[in-house]
């Protein structure tokens, strides 16, 4: 795929994760739509990137297909989506509330099949939607319990989803980088982090999913 004028949207473009993404595909060229929550982060990331900002809690009762269609019709249509929007919690599960497992499941698991059905009525053949797994969906952790179960889960609805796609021409990529430096286990949910070795740089892991997005020749063994 040419990502030069390549019509992306980011979710979750004001995570550490997401923000280095947007970076790393507005270097290549991209146009832009970026998604977040937090309207000054939103808005300093789409001046900084000369994207379209796109605000929204993608928990709400149809914000998914709000934020999908409001980006599609400011770029004109979209080639990629990238859905890393995603929220963690600390603890066994004998101590987190009810709300806050609810919420890991719904942002970590609804929320990206919402995005992937809003995708459907875009994305056309040789696009590409990319959803930000993680490494717990396949290496489950104690007192990371409900976070590994979504995004267990998400890579499972990945995989049926990328079958569903074959026929239309639309690549679905489940990526489930290694442990990075985004600063999400400062914000979580709830409870503490555990003691974790050093991560890798997120903007260097960023640049391997866009190279892998524009197809040039090599696939991180993280990525499916």
């Amino acid at each position: 795929m040419e990502m030069n004028g390549a019509r992306v949207l980011v979710l979750g473009a004001t995570g550490g994760f997401g923000a280095e993404v947007a970076r790393s595909l507005a270097a290549r060229g991209a146009r832009l739509a970026v998604h977040g929550r937090n309207r000054a982060r939103l808005d300093a990331l789409s001046a900084e990137l000369g994207a379209m900002a796109v605000e929204g809690d993608l928990t709400a009762p149809g914000a998914p297909d709000q934020v999908v269609d409001a980006a599609a019709a400011a770029l004109g249509g979209l080639d990629v989506i990238v859905m890393s929007a995603g929220a963690v919690a600390f603890g066994p599960v004998a101590e987190l509330d009810e709300q806050v497992l609810r919420t890991i499941v719904d942002l970590d698991l609804v929320a990206p099949i919402l995005v992937a059905r809003a995708g459907t009525r875009h994305l056309g053949k040789g696009g590409a939607l990319v959803m930000v797994s993680a490494v717990v969906a396949d290496q489950p952790m104690a007192g990371l319990a409900a976070y590994s179960a979504a995004k267990a889960g998400l890579t499972a609805f990945d995989v049926a989803f990328r079958r569903e796609m074959r026929r239309a021409g639309v690549r679905v990529l489940d990526a489930r980088p290694p442990h990075m430096e985004t600063g999400l286990a400062t914000r979580p949910l709830a409870g503490d982090p555990p003691g974790l070795a050093e991560g890798r740089d997120p903007r260097e892991v960023a640049d391997e999913l866009v190279a892998a997005i524009a197809d040039d020749g090599t696939t991180p063994d993280w990525l499916d």
